[in-house]
This record gives structure tokens, sequence and C-alpha cells, in this order.
């Protein structure tokens, strides 16, 4: 039976990276972020996605160990 938190993770983690890698690439147009405060928000919400895919992929490695 498939574990949907294996695709989900994935798909979650590779848009994190990218994402973040995004924001990095962009840290110093400073008029990209004027609207957001000067918050860099591609690197938080990559940051973000990434840990949530993660734990995602963690969270079904250890529930597939207690089977």
């Amino acid at each position: 039976m498939l574990d949907i938190r294996i695709p989900i993770g994935l798909l979650f983690s590779v848009l994190g990276v990218l994402v973040f890698v995004f924001g990095m690439a962009t840290l110093s147009d400073a008029q990209m972020y004027a609207k957001s405060l000067q918050i860099n928000i591609n690197i938080w919400s990559g940051v973000f996605m990434a840990v949530f895919g993660g734990g995602m992929l963690l969270w079904s490695k250890m529930s597939k160990k207690k089977k």
C-alpha cells in the first residue's frame, strides 16, 4: 500500500530547496522585497517547506519501523 506521506514529503522537500535557492540567488535585490518589509520570504518559506517535507519523510520512515 502506498503511504501518502512519501510523495508529499518528497514534493515539499524538493520545492522547499528550490524556493530557498531562489531566495538566496535574489538576496541582493532590495526592490523585490520592498513590499514585504525587506523580509526575504522565499528563504523562510523554503526552509519551512523543506522542514515539513523532511518531517513527513521521517514520519513515514518511523511508522514503517513499527510494523
